[in-house]
């Protein structure tokens, strides 16, 4: 006889006996008691093995915590609020009572996994090419092939509405990042960082999808890239350094990729475009070679090259090694809903940038025209809009005014990045956001959103999500 947990969504069930001389259906039959879940409707795990119902197929020992995955029927009750029409709602109610996406099933603390991928379902670009990603037979063993495939399979999936069982793409995470598969001492998988989910998958991503070319132009004139991921994710920055001492020793010119921007936080960063800012300029010492000896030098970073989708990490979590945690800084900044990288990027990449600026002040402009001629006119809500091009010409995958809107934001919720709790929010359309809490799915407005800066114990803002700001044809 074994004693053991039962872990059944935010329930805990303690010193549930079981007896492996008798037939497993008897122990779901015991669960049956226990939430009123079908044995048919089960499934019974343990370090990802699937209880059968007619063997032990599970190595179970004293102590050891099961996870216990399905719902019970329950039976139909009279509405607690009389019915209201989808015609009197408002846009927040209305989003609310319509089909709601999909969630993910917490597999014991897979949290920081299922909010990354909610975020990244929210890039449609990305979605098409996962949904186009192809069997390779000469690579279908190799880690980066696993993650491609299994997030295929889970956008797909989450295309139906209903709530998904991530499995696949947890075993997949586990195979190409061991630290990922990490275990507590009751045997329950460890919470691990979002951020470093993020970057895993996207590094996996980076070496299986294809660039996309862009269809009726010239691709000899297109700017190349490695992968969809650079293509899409992807910005350049162009890094000079010049000596403060040597005025005259001429600068040196580098450039550096990257798929993440870091607000970096401390006593002075109140906003997230100066903790942008704050780490683009900064000093160091190194060899002059025209005086033969340490001189001070200034290294600066502008951005050359503006991805479609631009992620920026709040660097919240400092490792203290006394505790040997990643103790989190709590601090209040604010960020945009509209965004601007404009004064991140070079003078080049700005003189570039004008022209769509300038249709996007246009635009503003005969809005206001609108309203000061006609300010009590009824707005007629058009679902035929067009859209100009967000990419230079040349560069699909890029962003050609600098302009963004937040496109989904993962939190956390906690003291160190591996407890807590993360969450992903996503934005349906105007100022409705979607809530994803694992596999709890619900609507919430943008003051929400703009709720979630920091400054105490709720959830923080750790991983931004821009889209490029789309600009309405005339």
């Amino acid at each position: 006889m074994l004693s053991v947990k039962v872990k059944w969504g935010r329930e805990l069930y303690t010193d549930i006996d079981v007896n492996t001389d008798e037939e497993p259906i008897l122990f779901k039959a015991q669960l049956f008691a226990l939430t009123g879940v079908q044995p048919d409707r089960q499934k019974v795990m343990c370090k990802g093995g699937i209880l059968k119902d007619d063997q032990w197929n599970l190595q179970l020992k004293d102590g050891a915590v099961v996870l216990l995955l399905g719902s019970k029927e329950s039976v139909p009750e009279l509405p607690a609020t009389p019915v209201k029409f989808i015609e009197d709602m408002n846009e927040l109610e209305a989003a609310t009572a319509m089909r709601l996406p999909a969630g993910l099933t917490n597999l014991g603390n897979t949290c920081y996994m299922n909010a990354t991928v909610q975020c990244l379902n929210a890039v449609p670009e990305l979605r098409t090419a996962l949904s186009g990603f192809s069997h390779d037979a000469t690579d279908s063993m190799s880690t980066a092939f696993s993650i491609s495939s299994a997030m295929k399979s889970i956008f797909a999936q989450m295309e139906k509405g209903t709530t998904v069982t991530p499995i696949v793409l947890l075993q997949a995470l586990h195979r190409a990042s061991p630290q990922f598969a990490q275990t507590g001492e009751n045997g329950t998988y460890r919470q691990q960082d979002a951020n470093e989910c993020w970057a895993e998958i996207l590094k996996m991503l980076q070496q299986k999808l294809r660039s996309t070319n862009q269809e009726s132009s010239n691709t000899a004139l297109q700017r190349q890239h490695n992968s969809f991921i650079d293509q899409w994710f992807g910005g350049t920055f162009e890094v000079k350094m010049r000596s403060e001492e040597v005025p005259d020793e001429p600068s040196t010119v580098s450039t550096e990729n990257f798929l993440q921007l870091s607000c970096f936080i401390s006593m002075d960063v109140k906003y997230m475009q100066s903790g942008l800012k704050s780490k683009m300029r900064e000093q160091l010492v190194k060899k002059s070679e025209t005086l033969g000896r340490d001189a001070q030098y200034i290294r600066t970073y502008l951005v050359s090259r503006l991805p479609a989708y631009l992620t920026v990490q709040f660097v919240r979590f400092q490792y203290k090694g006394k505790e040997g945690i990643n103790a989190k800084v709590l601090k209040d900044i604010k960020f945009p809903i509209d965004f601007d990288a404009y004064e991140l990027c070079t003078p080049e990449l700005q003189n570039k940038l004008c022209p769509m600026r300038a249709k996007f002040k246009d635009l503003e402009d005969k809005k206001m025209e609108v309203e000061v001629v006609k300010p009590n006119e009824v707005k007629e809500e058009n679902k035929d809009i067009k859209y100009e091009q967000f990419c230079f010409d040349d560069d699909l995958g890029s962003n050609n005014s600098g302009y963004y809107t937040l496109q989904a934001v993962l939190t956390h919720k906690g003291r160190s990045s591996s407890s807590g709790h993360y969450v992903a929010w996503v934005r349906s359309s105007g100022d409705v956001w979607f809530k994803f809490d694992d596999d709890e799915v619900s609507t919430v407005g943008s003051e929400e959103i703009l709720r979630l800066s920091g400054g105490g114990d709720w959830h923080c803002a750790y991983v931004l999500l821009y889209a490029p700001r789309r600009l309405e044809k005339l």
